[in-house]
């Protein structure tokens, strides 16, 4: 028992953890040597732990320590209340899904960020600074003085100092595209993106009566003779680009296309909606496109692939006041504006540091991720080690969406690549995240079952039928 030592007293045996000066928060201590006890039975499901008070007493810290210790332990299944009963070590949880997520594109967990406590000071900051009827009443779109404050403080890195008024605040970068499309083109429109792009594009361009036509990409992105043509061609409405580990390819657009791009929107008279979720997430990126040709691009930068997508908050750079007005307007038809709590949390965040502790978390975590699949996938792996996702493309004897039945058989869920595809046909990959499975050891389970089915064919992975 390395952390638990055992007092002895009339009523009951006390199991206490040894506090260390430099072992971390105190309350995390307890939770953990909790968690240690139970792991090693010394604790068993049932058993009853002392009163709060009685436990500040015996190890000489405050009441507050033991309360968040418990919530902490409560929010690892350790413990569970019983009211007036008191506490007691919960029975461990039947895991009635084993599937692995390998979909999703979400920020890790990362290491040594107590992410909890940083959503209960946080909100216990705004919750003492705003005029809590504010935070809880409409607000006009774009966002508050304060909230775009914080946009352009998180644009810094990628545009220095920038003028607030010319950030709007948006409920996501999902919403964000969608504005954008109903400002910038009419029903009927076209819109050109890659020939392997973010879905949601194709969704909203769907729903709104947009044609999406692929404009021809190689290894640096979208081809900018490919690009001059379509646009002469089609008159398009508006140029879609992801350039920065492009999802899902997870290619960064080099500075040189970049500056090619920005020159065809300003010759050809056309906007580009840049969406730029992993710029910040990137080892030594590019200036974004928007550095190039400001009156020709919307830029789009979401927390939900840094920070967190609970938040649903995006800045959006619109220089142009006009165009940005025609943005707020087609904003407001479908969401009036972003939840005011959350904004105003996430403004916190942006404002007292809090966000860049946690986005600096978020991409040491993605990188041991990163190295984990380079490992594991030896061969197959074609990251550059940042950023969310892996684009694997796939051995002839698999199909995108073979590989990815045959994974869903064994508890993994990949995205196959014609999910992504523009145009008719799409390559032969998929998309692999790793952000989405937050147990460390999980992901490389996951990783390695992978591996293992790629180095199989399809006929020996034939499903059971019953």
């Amino acid at each position: 028992m390395s952390q638990l030592k055992t007092i002895q007293d009339e009523r009951s045996p006390l199991w206490l953890p040894r506090l260390a000066a430099h072992g971390g928060p105190r309350f995390l201590q307890i939770a953990d040597a909790l968690q240690a006890a139970v792991v090693e039975g010394s604790l068993k499901p049932g058993d009853r732990l002392p009163p709060q008070r009685q436990l500040a007493a015996q190890l000489d810290v405050d009441l507050t320590t033991i309360t968040r210790a418990y919530d902490e332990a409560r929010r690892r299944n350790l413990l569970e209340g019983r009211g007036a009963r008191g506490t007691y070590v919960a029975a461990p949880k039947v895991e009635f899904t084993s599937v692995l997520d390998l979909s999703m594109n979400t920020p890790p967990p990362p290491d040594g960020v107590d992410f909890d406590d940083m959503l209960r000071q946080g909100l216990s900051q705004v919750l003492m600074r705003a005029d809590n009827d504010l935070l809880m009443t409409y607000h006009l779109g774009g966002g508050s003085d304060a909230d775009r404050k914080a946009g352009a403080q998180w644009l810094a890195p990628m545009y220095g100092q920038l003028d607030p008024r010319h950030v709007v605040v948006c409920p996501g970068a999902q919403a964000a595209i969608a504005a954008s499309i109903l400002a910038l083109t009419q029903p009927g429109d076209v819109i050109l993106a890659e020939p392997t792009t973010y879905p949601g594009l194709r969704a909203a361009a769907t729903q709104f009566g947009r044609h999406l036509i692929a404009v021809e990409a190689d290894k640096h992105g979208m081809v900018p003779d490919m690009l001059e043509e379509a646009c002469r061609r089609h008159k398009p409405g508006l140029v879609y680009l992801n350039p920065t580990l492009q999802n899902p390819t997870a290619a960064t657009m080099p500075e040189r296309r970049r500056r090619e791009l920005a020159g065809i929107a300003q010759r050809c008279d056309v906007r580009i909606v840049e969406d730029d979720p992993y710029w910040l997430l990137a080892d030594a990126p590019p200036p974004p496109i928007a550095t190039f040709a400001p009156e020709r691009v919307i830029y789009i930068s979401t927390l939900s692939k840094c920070l967190t997508p609970g938040l649903r908050v995006a800045f959006v750079l619109v220089r142009d006041p006009h165009e940005r007005e025609r943005f707020l307007v087609a904003l407001r038809s479908f969401a009036l504006m972003v939840a005011p709590l959350t904004a105003a949390l996430a403004t916190q965040w942006i404002l007292d540091g809090s966000a860049d502790r946690l986005l600096e978390g978020v991409r040491k975590e993605a990188c041991l991720r990163h190295r984990m699949a380079r490992d594991i996938m030896a061969g197959r792996y074609s990251g550059a080690g940042d950023g969310l996702h892996v684009w694997l493309e796939l051995p002839a004897y698999w199909t995108s969406s073979q590989l990815a039945r045959a994974a869903d058989g064994e508890g993994i869920a990949v995205t196959p690549a014609e999910v992504f595809a523009t145009g008719d046909g799409s390559v032969n990959a998929i998309r692999i995240s790793l952000g989405s499975i937050k147990d460390r050891e999980r992901l490389r389970a996951g990783l390695q079952r992978l591996s293992q089915l790629l180095a199989g064919r399809p006929e020996s992975f034939s499903a059971a039928v019953v």
